[in-house]
């Protein structure tokens, strides 16, 4: 069954991992898929963070736009992909990588992958995809 449009948003919401697929643009190559940690309030843009020059970057900058799908296998199996333009990209802050990590985390983990962050990865950016075409289901138990 599809889900409503607040299920959906809800759903979205809530911190799952997210597959990212981004057009590769090369002959013979699929397009690229990652897991991602993403951020998303309804009714708001969905952002992620990534390398500044990274290949995910680079793709998502060429293609200017990028889908993610979520899912969950209990209690039901349910599922929303996302897809649409990037509408800004930024450098990330330290305020972005708390929020991301302490979606994630557990909060005695945070200050460390902060740290881990801001002192073993290159220069990370924020892009924010705007959320134009939605696919969801909720199949219920299997």
């Amino acid at each position: 069954m599809t889900l409503t449009r607040e299920e959906r948003q809800q759903f979205l919401a809530e911190p799952h991992i997210a597959a990212l697929a981004v057009d590769a643009g090369e002959d013979g190559r699929a397009p690229l898929t990652v897991p991602v940690w993403y951020q998303y309030a309804p009714g708001r843009d969905v952002w992620i963070m990534t390398g500044l020059g990274s290949r995910k970057e680079r793709l998502i900058s060429r293609a200017g736009r990028f889908s993610l799908l979520v899912d969950r296998e209990a209690p039901t199996v349910r599922y929303v992909s996302v897809e649409g333009p990037v509408v800004e990209t930024l450098p990330a802050t330290r305020r972005h990588v708390v929020e991301i990590s302490a979606r994630y985390l557990p909060a005695r983990k945070v200050a460390s992958y902060v740290e881990f962050v801001e002192k073993e990865l290159d220069e990370q950016v924020i892009i924010h995809m705007r959320p134009q075409r939605w696919n969801s289901a909720d199949l219920g138990p299997v």
